[in-house]
């Protein structure tokens, strides 16, 4: 009996972890899982991106369709996954609190692929980023962004090196737009359709929420305020 006790109580542990932080843990082991395979394999690194980052061009032939999911929680670097998963901690934390952890984690799943398939559709339909590979929590960050936009827009926020604190809906829009200039201005392949994908799909889900929950969304707004 004592072992069955000690055993649900490991149980109860796991079980009681937030989506946030289960999320967290999933990237930084992919992460490591992604390194590992790319120093094995450091002569055909390709191989190892096909599989786990999205490319449009592969997408469009019909090939590693499973990267719509994986790409999601892997990084193209310890910087870029440390900048993420920052942002997710805080930005996360906030979010599950609100809509609970099952709904979060909804959110966080589609609106993912949502972002990696409108990477994919623009890149056809406009002929950019068709060859290039993509990594990271970006798109789903963004639509959690989007979705406190709506709910909570005048949350103060801070961005990115700048001291003071931004109301989220002006923060939002701003730093999808710093990160297009970035990406114009220094040619780096940032991904911003996909983070374009993932702010719509927040919004959209944030519309969903305070049509449905008024008063609770309108609580939840003025408590921000």
């Amino acid at each position: 009996m004592e072992k069955i006790y000690t055993i649900q109580k490991k149980y109860n542990k796991i079980n009681n972890l937030s989506a946030t932080t289960t999320i967290i843990a999933i990237n930084i082991i992919c992460f490591f899982i992604f390194s590992i395979a790319l120093i094995i394999n450091k002569n055909n690194p390709e191989l190892i991106y096909n599989y786990g980052a999205i490319n449009p061009a592969n997408i469009l032939a019909g090939k590693y369709l499973w990267t719509f999911l994986t790409s999601m929680f892997l990084h193209g670097g310890i910087f870029h996954l440390l900048m993420n998963m920052l942002s997710l901690f805080f930005i996360g934390t906030l979010t599950e609190r609100i809509l609970g952890k099952k709904r979060f984690f909804s959110l966080y799943l589609i609106s993912g692929l949502f972002a990696s398939l409108l990477f994919v559709i623009l890149a056809f339909f406009f002929q950019i980023d068709i060859n290039t590979y993509a990594v990271g929590a970006s798109g789903a960050l963004f639509a959690l962004i989007g979705f406190l936009m709506l709910i909570t827009p005048n949350l103060p926020v801070y961005v990115f090196f700048i001291p003071i604190p931004i109301k989220m809906k002006y923060a939002a829009p701003g730093i999808l737009i710093l990160l297009w200039m970035i990406s114009i201005a220094g040619n780096v392949p940032i991904g911003n359709t996909a983070h374009l994908g993932g702010l719509l799909a927040g919004l959209a889900y944030g519309f969903y929420i305070k049509k449905k929950y008024k008063n609770k969304t309108r609580m939840i707004s003025n408590h921000f305020s």
